[in-house]
Formats: C-alpha cells, structure tokens, sequence
C-alpha cells in the first residue's frame, strides 16, 4: 500500500475505458439504431470528486459513440479518445501532451486490449469483473464491477491514498 499512497499522490490524471468500467458492457440499439449505454451516477460523482483534488480524468475507448461524448460533457471530461484499438499508444500521447510520465498516471480498463496501459501507468485499476490477464495486472482490483460502482471505488480509493477523501466528503454534510 505505501508504494500506491505514493503514486497516488504523485496522480496527476486518471484514464478510463468505457465499455466494461464506466458502463456493464452491454451495448444496446434502439430499432431506430440509437446507441443505448448505462452509465453509474455514483461513478459520475466520484470523477468529479477525483476532479476537485485536480486530478484530470480522461476517457480512452477503442468504439465511437455520441453517447460516450455526452456522458464526457456532463463531468466535465475534456479529453477523450474514442475509435483508438491501441490503448497504450493513447495514453502516451495524452501524458506527452501534458508533460507527465504515465508513472503519474492512473488507468483502469477491464479487458485485454486495456492490458498495456494497465500495466504501464503508475496505478492500474481493473473492475471486479474485469478478465483474468487484466486483473492480474492491475495493481488494485475493486470489489465492483464494471459499470456498477468500481469507478467510483477507483477514485474514492485515490483519494484516500492522497489523504483528501474525508475532507471532500465533508462538504456534503
């Protein structure tokens, strides 16, 4: 645990796949075609917890979706890659762009394309249902899965390890 509060308090961003961790991975169409995702409102809050202590948050998925901008819109996600198969590749190019080593960086994903920038960023998180080669990787595995709580575990996590979660909890008393 000493060696994750360390990084933890070095995090300077937190990336996340979307199907499988902000959402169940099921992907639903309407019979006029519309993409339907569910996302978790306690993940939400927890990004924007995770925001307050400036740590920037940004979405890397391998699918393009209106869907996935919107719910990015709504928490004030600026950074987001869609359409990108190569998750590592991504997550350099937004570290490059920032300055920052992906030591410094978090990343949680759930399935084997999500495996190399788990294992590169400083902090790899994977849901409680995530595939077995991922969860072996990561460095914490949540106890909920994907799309029904782990995000907001990853972040509740973090900021515990970075000492500033009950003080932000606080301003909802």
């Amino acid at each position: 645990m000493d060696t994750l509060q360390a990084s933890a308090r070095r995090l300077k961003l937190l990336a996340l796949d979307v199907d499988g961790v902000l959402t169940d991975g099921r992907i639903y169409y309407s019979d006029r075609g519309e993409e339907l995702k569910s996302f978790n409102i306690k993940d939400g809050l927890g990004i924007k917890l995770l925001q307050r202590d400036g740590i920037e948050v940004a979405i890397i998925t391998g699918r393009n979706s209106p869907v996935v901008q919107r719910r990015a819109d709504e928490l004030g996600i600026t950074e987001i890659v869609q359409g990108r198969e190569d998750k590592l590749s991504a997550l350099r190019e937004l570290c490059a762009a920032r300055g920052i080593d992906p030591a410094d960086c978090a990343y949680m994903g759930d399935d084997l394309p999500d495996l190399a920038a788990v294992s590169a960023a400083g902090i790899g998180f994977a849901p409680a249902d995530a595939v077995p080669a991922l969860r072996a990787a990561a460095d914490h595995t949540c106890t909920l899965p994907g799309g029904a709580g782990a995000v907001r575990e990853a972040c509740e996590f973090l900021l515990s390890a970075r000492g500033s979660l009950d003080s932000l909890l606080g301003t909802y008393a």
